[in-house]
């Protein structure tokens, strides 16, 4: 049975992250879906196309959260600096109604898990300072604010930097 406010199953404890290519249909709904939350949240946002390759294994990765058989989030990384073993975290985005579930903190805890799994030692990620939800999220998993490393294309009164170290691998 489908939740008639947030469009999820009613049955959304039973979320499960599956391992997509970053051009799979369900991804690119989310993507999208993020796309237009920010449009509407910053007045831009980056580009929903995005080369596959760099949230494909083993330099990168791309996730999506499925309830049921509905996608209700994804998050990505993908490699900001190869020498220095840092990831980038990318594309992360719940379904309205399921913000403050703990999706995204499931999402995040994955991402950094398998990075760190695959030899990666540190992330890196930006946000805007009117996602909140966003910004308690990177604070409260131990991201420290950092110089921000997007120069050029992003607004330094809005956008935030983040960094942390990741945890040994498996």
């Amino acid at each position: 049975m489908i939740d008639s406010r947030t469009g999820v199953p009613l049955e959304f404890g039973k979320v499960t992250l599956h391992e997509l290519p970053y051009d799979h249909p369900a991804a690119i709904r989310l993507v999208r879906a993020l796309f237009d939350d920010q449009v509407e949240r910053y007045g831009y946002a980056d580009p929903v196309e995005a080369d596959p390759a760099h949230y494909a294994p083993p330099e990168g990765l791309f996730l999506v959260a499925y309830a049921g058989a509905v996608p209700v989030g994804c998050g990505g990384y993908r490699t900001h600096d190869a020498p220095s073993r840092t990831i980038e975290i990318k594309k992360m985005y719940s379904l309205p109604g399921l913000r403050g579930t703990g999706l995204g903190r499931r999402i995040l805890a994955e991402l950094e898990r398998r990075a760190a799994a695959a030899g990666f030692t540190d992330s890196i990620l930006e946000t805007g300072i009117r996602n909140t939800a966003a910004l308690a999220l990177y604070t409260s998993t131990g991201y420290q604010p950092r110089p921000r490393y997007a120069v050029g294309y992003r607004d330094p009164e809005i956008n935030r930097a983040f960094v942390k170290k990741l945890p040994h691998g498996e």
